[in-house]
């Protein structure tokens, strides 16, 4: 399939890149990493009057009325710019949810047997009585540990605090998702789980596409600027190896994602979502590979992209849900 962009969703993407570099700069990432868990409700109504809620509500009922590869494309710079926040249950609520739509009411959803940004959200979808915090790889993703409802590899975690052990399977040749902290990213616990919302599982993807694309754009610059034995560290083939398996695979999932938009078939996004998760935690783990030692520092941003990359893996039932939906639409 051949696809290219219109002039007007060329137009969108720029526009919302424009408005979180003013917006949600590195400045402004780095204090919400110095405040983790608390939500920026003045950026969040910014959202809402941009219309990043409402874009796909009809212009009847004061939205936007743009359709669902316009959605993927706002969410791809939202993962670009590692925006903090639960922009996927708000976005979906906009349309049920008063206030939703324009960013005066912020909205959490349950996702499994975790979820994210309880403290911070007006409305709750889904039940999370009994809820406790956990420690998030993610310093801008606030998690909580939902109490189990069926019985599962993970129940007997229910009701601690600070989890330490129990681990989560992780995507496929990237290494564990979410260390330390339960949840059904994979494994017997994820299929348990219900069929997640397709809607959530490409707008995560759109977000996992996003850091794909950013940190493929990060390891290429540092590669270009650092210099080692007199030449740039990019002059090296090992690092123009790692710079090509970033971008082949950013590009892979990005046609994944866009069609997967167009079509909006279950098995479309369920691969989508499977590309998506592996170019975004490979591609972050490759590019602190191409920083060296200074992308293990806190102060560099790469980590935060890997980071959040593992928690988005887990989300809308995991990796090992969407393998089992294509797995079951390959078999026919």
């Amino acid at each position: 399939m051949r696809f290219r962009l219109t002039d007007d969703q060329r137009a969108l993407r720029k526009g919302v890149r424009e408005l979180l570099a003013r917006r949600f700069g590195r400045e402004a990432l780095r204090a919400a990493v110095d405040a983790p868990g608390r939500l920026d409700r003045t950026l969040w109504r910014a959202l809402g009057e941009a219309g990043f809620f409402a874009l796909r509500l009809p212009e009847a009922d004061g939205g936007v009325g743009l359709g669902l590869p316009e959605a993927v494309l706002v969410f791809e710079e939202a993962g670009r710019a590692l925006l903090p926040g639960p922009l996927v249950a708000t976005h979906l609520a906009a349309g049920s949810v008063p206030g939703a739509a324009h960013g005066e009411t912020v909205v959490a959803a349950v996702d499994g047997e975790l979820a994210e940004w309880l403290d911070a959200a007006d409305v709750v979808r889904g039940d999370a009585s009994g809820a406790v915090p956990l420690r998030s790889v993610d310093p801008l993703t606030p998690l909580h540990r939902v109490p189990a409802t069926r019985t599962d590899p993970w129940s007997a975690l229910a009701g601690t605090g600070d989890v330490a052990a129990g681990t989560a399977e992780p995507v496929a040749g990237t290494g564990n998702p979410l260390a330390g902290v339960p949840g059904p990213s994979g494994g017997a616990s994820g299929a348990l789980l219900g069929c997640p919302d397709p809607l959530a599982v490409l707008l995560t993807a759109a977000e996992q596409l996003g850091t794909a694309g950013r940190v493929c754009e990060l390891a290429v610059e540092h590669a270009r600027a650092r210099e080692q034995f007199g030449r740039p560290i990019g002059a090296f083939q090992a690092v123009q190896h790692l710079c090509a398996d970033l971008l082949v695979r950013a590009e892979t999932a990005r046609a994944a994602v866009y069609a997967a938009a167009v079509t909006a078939d279950p098995a479309d996004i369920a691969a989508a979502r499977l590309l998506a998760d592996e170019a975004a935690v490979r591609g972050a783990r490759d590019c602190l590979q191409v920083h060296g030692g200074m992308g293990f520092t806190w102060e560099a941003d790469v980590h935060l992209h890997l980071k959040r990359a593992w928690v988005r893996a887990w989300r809308a039932g995991g990796s090992a849900r969407s393998e089992e939906l294509l797995a079951a639409a390959l078999a026919g």
